[in-house]
């Protein structure tokens, strides 16, 4: 059994084995064994992400923090994200180090991280210290997960390969809304759940996961500035533009989403359809994006799930007045519209990009990225107290339709480029 996980072989670097060792006696993972892997090994470990937001109404009793506070158990996570992921893409540790060490590792660090919040209930400091800290590990456990997947996957079926991985994501940060609604679990029991979960993905990653062949050997030397040496290239440019455009909408919606249906129909089960939108439609849309970035091509894939999730944004207001059954409906499209291109920028990426460098761009990439969801996660309450709830996502409309348009232009740029085999 192990054998057939690959958790006893590695990958062969393409013309033999990458240590000269006989395949015979080295058998290579099965790349579905792998995928298999990679995905658990997301779920698990980004269980931690949520973990302390997904317990503040417990939090709120036992430490008496306020909804500034509440607010900073997710925006620390995320700034760590940001501040680890350019350290990592500086250092270029995913393409320098065997990638599945540096994600065992760092889920190691998220999960002693999460597991030390319940004995610092007197210093709400340490506790954000700690929160950026699981942000700061993270960042080796998400991009470094897509560039083993991109590993293992030609370009025919990458898409659909790093759709499974972003629906994994997606699942894994919302597990914990799961793990709170176990009426006899604690909320220490929740955050200590999600630290055994961050264990057990780093056994799997150090044990299990391998890099595949796809894209080379081990990569390239210290090279620091190809996080925005890519830039200058047109086609990197545009997927990063289309990304950012994707991530001006997402943690937003993912952060206010319970808020906005509170105020909409305040007896309604909140946890519920918030955990069926962005999970459950989550989940479909990941595989129904990745799916369609291999059928019909990766600009038309994530032009399409943009225009679908800007034009959400646009009838929020409905949304908010709209009856139940058709309510859900509506968020069940925009559950899914939101996170179906996430992977198919990470795709068409890893494809314009030196492959030497794949981590490297993919993790500066989500960098930015999550650097950007700061701004609306931060905007969006503003505008609820300005304007209400009813009319507070409208802005969030902005990103995708200014991603649409990259996306267009990079269909465009590759239109002429023989189709991946």
């Amino acid at each position: 059994m192990a054998d057939e996980l690959g958790c006893r072989g590695e990958a062969p670097a393409p013309g033999g084995s990458p240590d000269g060792a006989d395949p015979k006696r080295r058998p290579a993972p099965s790349p579905l064994a792998q995928l298999a892997l990679i995905a658990t090994v997301q779920i698990l470990a980004m269980a931690t992400w949520f973990s302390a937001s997904a317990v503040v109404p417990a939090l709120r009793t036992s430490w008496g923090i306020s909804d500034a506070q509440a607010i900073w158990l997710t925006g620390s996570v995320q700034l760590g994200f940001v501040g680890g992921a350019i350290a990592s893409a500086a250092l270029n540790l995913p393409d320098r180090f065997p990638p599945q060490r540096v994600m065992a590792c760092s889920a190691v660090g998220a999960g002693l991280a999460t597991a030390a919040l319940p004995f610092l209930a007197e210093s709400f400091a340490a506790v954000i210290v700690l929160r950026l800290a699981t942000g700061l590990f993270l960042a080796g456990v998400y991009p470094v997960g897509m560039a083993l997947m991109a590993s293992w996957f030609a370009p025919a079926h990458r898409g659909l390969a790093i759709g499974v991985l972003i629906g994994a994501l997606t699942l894994g940060s919302a597990l914990p809304h799961l793990l709170t609604g176990l009426e006899e679990l604690p909320w220490q029991g929740v955050l200590l759940s999600a630290s055994a979960l961050a264990a057990v993905a780093a056994a799997l990653a150090f044990l299990c996961v391998r890099r595949g062949p796809q894209l080379g050997g081990r990569g390239g030397t210290h090279r620091p500035r190809y996080a925005l040496e890519m830039f200058r290239e047109r086609g990197p440019r545009l997927a990063n533009l289309g990304y950012f455009g994707h991530m001006w909408e997402l943690y937003a919606l993912w952060t206010w989403l319970p808020a906005f249906l509170l105020a909409a129909h305040p007896s309604a089960p909140i946890g519920l359809i918030s955990f069926l939108t962005i999970g459950g439609a989550g989940v479909i849309g990941c595989l129904l994006g990745g799916w369609a970035s291999g059928r019909f091509g990766r600009a038309r894939a994530a032009g399409l799930a943009m225009i679908v999730s800007g034009a959400c944004c646009l009838a929020s207001p409905l949304v908010f007045v709209a009856p139940w059954p058709l309510a859900l409906i509506m968020l069940a499209v925009w559950g899914a519209a939101v996170i179906a291109d996430s992977g198919v920028f990470s795709t068409a990426l890893s494809e314009v990009v030196d492959h030497r460098y794949t981590g490297t761009a993919l993790t500066a990439q989500t960098a930015i990225g999550f650097l950007l969801t700061l701004v609306t996660i931060n905007l969006v309450p503003v505008l609820a107290r300005l304007l209400g709830w009813q009319f507070a996502f409208i802005v969030l409309a902005l990103g995708p339709l200014l991603g649409a348009v990259a996306m267009r232009s990079f269909g465009r740029l590759v239109r002429g480029t023989p189709s991946p085999r």
